[in-house]
């Protein structure tokens, strides 16, 4: 179980290997996705919160990259943060996602991205509930919704 030292740690000092690698050009994942998606994932953006569905959504399943199709998240890890954004406490795999210092606005953070195809997805914090204490807090345009 990943907790937030680990996490730190992937940030500054490298990530874990991931399966497989995805790159394409911008024209590519702009022809594939829709402008927001692309804006969010290959700009770095952030939607608006409470902009999705997709925070009320409990049923079991597993969340999908949706640049790549990578899996990230199981919904058994899925939990209410109240943040207006999806909300898990820990990645499918630990090779997942990639980690990175963020330190814009004048505070410290780590972005998370997808590990195949470098999409950002949204930002990891340290006070999500018990066990791991972890919220990763995700962008829902990145995400699709797959079956388990």
């Amino acid at each position: 179980m990943l907790n937030w030292n680990r996490v730190i740690h992937f940030a500054e000092s490298g990530n874990p290997t991931p399966e497989r690698s995805v790159r394409k050009t911008d024209a590519e994942w702009q022809a594939q996705l829709t402008p927001e998606q692309y804006r969010v994932t290959r700009q770095h953006g952030t939607e608006r919160p409470f902009s999705s569905a997709m925070c009320s959504l409990f049923e079991p399943g597993l969340y999908a990259c949706v640049c790549c199709g990578t899996v990230l998240f199981d919904a058994n890890q899925k939990f209410e943060s109240g943040t207006g954004w999806p909300s898990f406490t820990q990645p499918l795999t630990e090779n997942a996602l990639a980690y990175r210092a963020d330190k814009s606005h004048g505070m410290y953070r780590v972005e998370t991205v997808c590990n195949t195809c470098e999409a950002h997805l949204g930002h990891v914090f340290p006070d999500g509930p018990a066990p791991s204490g972890l919220r990763y807090c995700m962008n829902a345009v990145a995400l699709e919704k797959v079956k388990a």
